[in-house]
Order: structure tokens, then C-alpha cells, then sequence
């Protein structure tokens, strides 16, 4: 596929999803909806914190945002998009693997490591612009990943940053497994579920010493046997990782939060049952991140919160994919997302129609809280500004 039919075919998604989006809204936003105007929306509280949400594995329109799938994200429907700026076309050009993507989104820089390797991010990472810069404590950046291929996503080996200045990572797989007593692992079993994508590559989650997991609980303030006990009730990974977020804003709340959802992967098993319920859970978990966010005393009216998948999945009219099984192609419905901004200062119910890079994200990151990034690729995204 060349570069222009990739461009037209991302632009004819855009205004798809913009048609869908008005549609769904009602004719109240409909106007709102129309265009954007660079008008700051209000005035920006001076302390401020970013959450940043991203999707291993993104959700293809049929089952989102077209109209046959609009009963999959009821809550981003009727919620979340009211409340926020939508850009319909964020376009990923890089390596379409979840960690080497994550990787990309959070360095702003298309980076080319193996997606199966523990290995750093070859470019700053935006965690390390934003501690270095403005000297913040490693206590503010915090990454909550999916899965113990991201325990390298903190930082990255480049010369004047590196792990001094990144994000302590949390691996709530990782957490469970250091706690769980021999014979509970079937109690847990399907909240260790790790790379669906490719099995062989999958690393073995392996527990942590015991010194880091009891300093862990220490700064969650949450005992071992009270982790245990509510991961237990618990329904997926990505619950887990929701639960371990809402934990952390609590006891520590960081100002800036990377938080990875990967349930909607399980696509690869080629279970649409289950891609479905993947999609259902990840529309409700970012809801319940939000009402968080709304309530939380140290997050309330001060906390941008940006949402995107890491790219998409193949269409089911490419001979050379598995439709929505898979992301192997490199057609337009695996490399064409959107992004929602939320929070003080980002206008509502308004759509961005031009295309955007995945490499936007971190400079735009950087404007919104006042750090340089000057190894990153994109641009900031002026609307959201």
C-alpha cells in the first residue's frame, strides 16, 4: 500500500467516525461537532496533572463507532466524547507491535527494537522530559503496563536521561504473581493471561524479590492479603491494572500517569465473543478512570486525561490479514486511530479532522505541562492546547 492510498483511506475513516460521532450525540451537539476554533475553552488551573490511557490492541469502527457498534461503547459515547475534543484521524506508521508501539507513542519517535525484547526505548522517554525538566521526584511518573514485556517502558539508555530520570513501572501481573502462595494460581488464573499475540515470545511472569514487592504495598498502603483478596474478585488483567491506578492516584497521586489496557488483544485467539467483551470492559474501565479522576480531591478540575489505542486492527477485505483477529497488514484500518483529550482547558464536544501523528503525543504533553522534548518527531496538537 502506498503512502497516498494509506492518507485517502485514513481521511475517509475520519470523516466516518465524524458522521457516526454526530449521529450518536444528537442534533444538540451537532454544531459543536462541526469544526474546531482555536479559542482556549477556559483558564488553565496552574498545578496540573495529565493521565495519559492508551489500548494494546485498538478496535476496529465496525465495532465502535460505526452504527452497528455504537452499543459497544456506550460509555465514550455518551460520556466521554460530549465532554472532550475527538481527533478522528491519528495515524501510526511505525512498527505495529504493542510494546514497540507503546514504546513510540511514549518516546514520541518511531522506535525499531524488538517487540518481544526487554529492552529500553532508544529515545527519551516523555517521563524522562518531564522529570528532568522540571525536576520532579521519581514518586510523580508512574506507568501501570500489561504485561512484563513493558518493564523496560520507564526509561530509556540515552546519554543525559535514562532510569535516573523515568517513570517507576508497576506490573500488576507481576505484583500478583510475587504474592500468590503455592497453589492459589488457579484463584488468579485469568488475571495472568500475558501476550496474546504471540504465545512462544510470551516471557514467563515471574515474581518480584520480596524487598521491592513489600515496598510496593508500602507505598500503596494496601497489604499483601488485601491485594490478594480484591484481585480476587476481579474480572480481567486490565481490571487489575484499573484497580492498581485508582490505588496509586490515592496514596501518591503523580502528576503524570501512563496507564496500558490490553484486554482487547485477546482478539488474537480469534474469539469475537471475547474481542467484544474486551472492547465493552475497556469503554467502561476509562469511564471509571474519569469519574476518578472527577472525584479524587488531588485530581479534581486540575487533570487532563488523554485516551488512544496504539493502532488499529486489519480489515476484514484484506487477503492478507485475519480481519480482526490480527494487525499484520499495514492497511489503513491497522494504522488509523483517533485520541480523546478531556479536562480543563480542552473544548468540548468539538472533532479534529485533520490527520495527526502518534508522535504527537508527546510533544503536545510537553506544551500542556511545560517540559521540552526535543528528540521527539511530532507536533504538538494545538487543539487540545
Amino acid at each position: 500500500m502506498t503512502g497516498c492510498s494509506l492518507r485517502e483511506l485514513a481521511a475517509v475513516r475520519s470523516m466516518d467516525r465524524r458522521n457516526f460521532l454526530r449521529a450518536s450525540v444528537g442534533a444538540a451537539a451537532s454544531t459543536a461537532l462541526c469544526g474546531f476554533t482555536p479559542l482556549r475553552a477556559m483558564q488553565l488551573p496552574r498545578k496540573r496533572k495529565v493521565v495519559v490511557v492508551t489500548f494494546g490492541g485498538g478496535a476496529r469502527d465496525e465495532e465502535t463507532f460505526a452504527p452497528e457498534g455504537q452499543e459497544n461503547i456506550p460509555h465514550m459515547l455518551n460520556e466521554l466524547i460530549p465532554q472532550g475534543t475527538f481527533c478522528t484521524q491519528v495515524v501510526n506508521h511505525g512498527i505495529l507491535g504493542h510494546y514497540v508501539a507503546t514504546a513510540s507513542l511514549a518516546t514520541g519517535a518511531y522506535e525499531t527494537l524488538n517487540n518481544f525484547a526487554m529492552t529500553p526505548p532508544e529515545n527519551p522517554t516523555v517521563f524522562e522530559y518531564y522529570r528532568r525538566d522540571l525536576r520532579r521526584p521519581s514518586e510523580d511518573a508512574w506507568v501501570i503496563a500489561p504485561s512484563n514485556g513493558f518493564n523496560r517502558i520507564g526509561s530509556s539508555n540515552r546519554r543525559d536521561y535514562g532510569p535516573s530520570f523515568g517513570a517507576q513501572v508497576l506490573l500488576p501481573k507481576q505484583l500478583l504473581a510475587s504474592a500468590m502462595s503455592s497453589g492459589s494460581h488457579l484463584d488468579y488464573e485469568h488475571l495472568l493471561r500475558d501476550n496474546y499475540e504471540t504465545p512462544l515470545f510470551t516471557p514467563e511472569i515471574g515474581g518480584m524479590g520480596e524487598a521491592e514487592l513489600h515496598r510496593i504495598a508500602n507505598i500503596l498502603k494496601l497489604s499483601v492479603s488485601d491485594f490478594m483478596s480484591n484481585a480476587r474478585n476481579l474480572e480481567s488483567p486490565d481490571e487489575l491494572s484499573v484497580f492498581m491506578a485508582r490505588q496509586l492516584m490515592t496514596e501518591v497521586a503523580p502528576s503524570l500517569l501512563w496507564i496500558t489496557l490490553h484486554d482487547i488483544d485477546i482478539a488474537h485467539s480469534g474469539a469475537f465473543s471475547l474481542y467484544l467483551d474486551g472492547i465493552r470492559r475497556s469503554d467502561r474501565l476509562c469511564v471509571e478512570i474519569w469519574r476518578a479522576i472527577e472525584t479524587h480531591p488531588e485530581y479534581k478540575g486540575c487533570t487532563t486525561m488523554l485516551i488512544l489505542p496504539d493502532f488499529g486492527r486489519d480489515s476484514d477485505t484484506n487477503p492478507g490479514g485475519n480481519g480482526f483477529q490480527h494487525h499484520r497488514t499495514g492497511d489503513a484500518l491497522s494504522r488509523t486511530t483517533w485520541l480523546l483529550a478531556l479536562g480543563p482547558g480542552i473544548r468540548q464536544n468539538a472533532v479534529v479532522d485533520r490527520p495527526v501523528d502518534s508522535l504527537d503525543l508527546v510533544p503536545t504533553l510537553g506544551s500542556m505541562m511545560g517540559f521540552s522534548t526535543p528528540f521527539a518527531k511530532g507536533k504538538p496538537l494545538h487543539e487540545v492546547l
